[in-house]
């Protein structure tokens, strides 16, 4: 794919920068392992382990299905479906977009494990607002987004594809069988739909980069036909992309246009993806080709400038403002160039630059929020620690890209020196939720204010009162408050300052020249669990309004003269510093009413036991859940935790402690696979608790949350029953449970249930103990008597 030593018609060699990128694959030095240099040994995809997203290599694999029997299979199903409305679930927009073409270092690297890894300086890619189709690459033949790729990019509007590729000589020989009869290539179009319904992500792109016989031509234009149609009727909004290789003659002959050698591809399809070595005449040729179809018609550019219209690299806008002049879509091939060739000054700096580019260049094509409930912690899927509702809960470093939350359109200035406050997501400093903030550090005066951009929205208000809440921390006087910016049915801009907690006067005299409207929280809440964190919820109502942008406002607490009407003049600049947590905006002030635990039908599975020193076991089991009676799938996240009971024998009970939840990861799809537990001597019975989370970020309390409880093998109990006593920061109760070990079709499952029965025998040995002490004092009141 994408060829670098020709020119429009030149006939190249079958290699191109994709290969020579795969051969030069370095190790990375920023802190990543070794993972691309060194792919993962091969596994046996039936085993219980480690869940990985892995592609199919073979016609034979795709053709068996072997695919949907592997253990990893329903871990790899994308938890987040694309929203409805605005290019989402639909057709794709009217307008000129983009297109991003994910190949780094071979595919499949930190991004393939599906439960998240250990790299916090894990490539990601957070700019989604300028990204209409993600498409996922590799040499493989059949390349399977990993789950957390699609999960982040349908919850940004984003369409995912997977790729379709046959090359060199083994390509060939896979052709060959492909296109051996029309029946084949429609059973291989239906496999791979399948699968894309199956996985969750939105289509493919078809690359048959091989020399044909002129007679498999029309096989080759069958199979892209059935495979578009089956996709649109399996998957209503789903496309299908050719990529600019073999021609009708069965040639492999790049055009690095829209021409009669490739248009009868295009027109099988939803769209062609043009070689990157094209001349500035050629997108307005190729549109003009392409006729009332032109946006389909998507210009390639080589970020690492091989070959490339305008060199790529830093001056890839070079190319995207010709590709924009001529009305066409773009696609931007291998934006990792930036992490892979480690471009200074660090790869947060260098990625917020280089697409920053991108952005002048073609504008936004996403915008959020557009429905509601509305929630970002700011969270890039990697960091240091992760916190869930300002606890930390977690304190390694960590990457998983599922956990990405709605991403801040912020604005990096080429020279943040000439800013008096500086805005970056930040990691290292803790988190209200997730793993990241928005931190506004700098100067600023004591009546001077700052605003930043946030998000920019398409939402339309409706009668009911808009709620907005967020998490802020701060430092002395240093105050953050929010700024919604709204327009009207006659295009009247509107613009609403929520102000954080403090002097109301004070606020609407600062303010009440620069805004519609200032508004004051109608309830603070500060954390007692981690000090620092203030709850701020405001509510307004905005009827017939259009919520166009919302921005963070910085502004200190004291004025000149807080009695002044007017606003005073700034005094000296002092330094400033403030958190913002996160923020959710929705139509109601009431938290979501989670299923109670009983509701969920919590399984084991694959339950293995290893022996370990001093005593210790470790295990490996793999925990499943549903909701009994219902098919809707209103959660996409879940956190888990265990908890590891450890029991303690006196003379009449056995009684189970249970401390404090241990954080073991989060889960997009309902399963979860714990390798490896280490289980310390003395431990009798584990805990395991699936936190389930809501849209708007809330998360059902652990005490309430469904739970899977699992003896320790080899643990017995005796005739006596056992307490199973819960202490936790927010209640203590207790529970008092009879074991039992149920068998079920699969002799791996192991559940453990909770008898109420067992209450009786406690309330017996009360009773019993009541009798003895009522018989004690009547024999001592009866010998001081005589």
């Amino acid at each position: 794919m994408f060829p670098v030593d020709r020119l429009a018609g030149i006939k190249a060699h079958h290699r191109g920068p994709i290969d020579d990128l795969c051969d030069s694959a370095m190790t990375r030095t920023n802190g990543t392992d070794s993972a691309a240099a060194n792919p993962p040994p091969p596994f046996d995809p039936l085993a219980p382990a480690v869940p990985i997203s892995y592609p199919l290599k073979t016609l034979e694999e795709l053709d068996s299905r072997a695919y949907f029997k592997s253990f990893h299979f329903p871990f790899n199903q994308a938890g987040v479906k694309l929203p409805a409305g605005g290019g989402g679930a639909e057709a794709m927009p009217q307008r000129p977009r983009v297109l991003v073409c994910h190949d780094m270092a071979g595919g499949y690297t930190d991004d393939r494990f599906v439960q998240g890894g250990t790299n916090a300086d894990a490539y990601a890619i957070w700019h989604w607002y300028l990204i209409d189709i993600f498409v996922y690459f590799s040499h493989n033949l059949v390349t399977l987004p990993p789950p957390c790729w699609t999960n982040t990019a349908h919850t940004h509007g984003v369409k995912v594809l997977g790729t379709f590729i046959m090359e060199w000589d083994e390509g060939r020989k896979q052709a060959d069988k492909l296109l051996s009869t029309k029946t084949s290539a429609q059973m291989y179009a239906e496999r791979l739909a399948e699968l894309a319904v199956a996985l969750g992500f939105d289509g493919w792109l078809l690359n048959m980069e091989v020399d044909l016989d002129p007679g498999q031509i029309p096989i080759l234009e069958e199979f892209v036909s059935h495979l578009t149609q089956i996709m649109h009727s399996s998957l209503p909004g789903s496309i299908v992309i050719w990529y600019d290789s073999v021609t009708v003659d069965g040639e492999l002959y790049w055009q690095n246009q829209l021409n009669d050698l490739n248009k009868p591809f295009f027109d099988r399809c939803d769209g062609i993806l043009v070689n990157y070595s094209w001349e500035e005449s050629y997108p307005k040729q190729s549109a003009e080709v392409a006729g009332d179809r032109k946006l389909d018609v998507y210009m390639g550019i080589d970020v690492f400038g091989r070959g490339t219209y305008g060199g790529g690299q830093w001056t890839t806008n070079v190319a995207l403002d010709v590709i924009k002049k001529d009305g066409i879509s773009a696609a931007l091939f291998a934006p990792g160039w930036v992490y892979e060739t480690n471009q200074p000054p660090d790869f947060q700096t260098a990625q917020n630059r280089w697409w920053g580019l991108v952005e002048k260049s073609w504008g936004n094509v996403q915008s959020y929020p557009k429905v509601l409930p509305f929630y970002s912690n700011f969270d890039q899927g990697h960091g240091y620690h992760i916190s869930v509702g300002g606890e930390q809960v977690f304190n390694t470093p960590w990457n998983n890209i599922s956990s990405q939350s709605f991403q801040p359109f912020l604005e990096y200035p080429g020279d943040n020196t000439a800013q008096p406050i500086q805005v970056s997501v930040n990691f290292k400093e803790a988190s209200y939720s997730g793993g990241g903030n928005v931190t506004f550090r700098g100067m600023l005066g004591d009546n001077a204010e700052f605003t930043a951009r946030l998000f920019l929205g398409e939402l339309l208000l409706g009668n009911s009162p808009l709620h907005v809440t967020y998490s802020v921390k701060s430092s002395g006087n240093s105050l953050l408050g929010l700024a919604l910016v709204t327009s009207t049915t006659t295009n009247e801009k509107k613009t609403f300052f929520l102000a954080t907690s403090g002097n109301a006067l004070l606020a609407r005299n600062h303010f009440s020249s620069h805004f519609t409207q200032v508004i004051m929280p109608r309830r603070v809440t500060k954390l007692e669990a981690e000090p620092g964190w203030v709850m701020q919820e405001s509510s307004i109502e905005m009827h017939g309004h259009i919520l166009k942008e919302i921005r963070a406002v910085c502004y200190r607490s004291k004025a000149k003269n807080s009695h002044a009407v007017a606003y005073a003049p700034s005094s000296a600049p002092s330094e400033y510093y403030a958190v913002l947590g996160d923020i959710k905006v929705t139509t109601s002030g009431e938290n979501i009413n989670f299923p109670p635990s009983t509701a969920w039908t919590v399984d084991g599975q694959f339950v293995s036991w290893t022996s370990g020193p001093k005593g210790s076991k470790n295990l490996s089991v793999k925990i499943t859940w549903r909701l009994k009676d219902s098919n809707v799938d209103l959660f996409s996240k879940y956190n888990i935790y265990v908890n590891k009971l450890k029991s303690v024998s006196s003379v009449y009970q056995s009684e189970m402690l249970e401390g404090f939840q241990e954080y073991l990861g989060v889960a997009a799809a309902k399963s979860f696979y714990i390798s490896d537990l280490e289980v310390a001597s003395g431990i009798s019975s584990l805990k395991f608790t699936i936190q389930v989370c809501s849209p708007d970020g809330a998360c059902q309390k652990l005490e309430e949350s469904p739970f899977f409880l699992l003896q320790v093998q080899g643990v017995k109990y005796g005739k006596e029953k056992c307490i199973h006593r819960q202490y936790s920061k927010v209640e203590s109760r207790d529970i008092l449970p009879r074991y039992v070990q149920k068998t079920s079709d699969d002799p791996k499952v192991q559940i453990m249930e909770t008898e109420g029965a067992v209450r009786v025998v406690y309330l017996c040995f009360i009773m019993n103990l009541s009798i003895l002490v009522l018989y004690t004092s009547y024999q001592f009141l009866r010998n001081n008597k005589n």
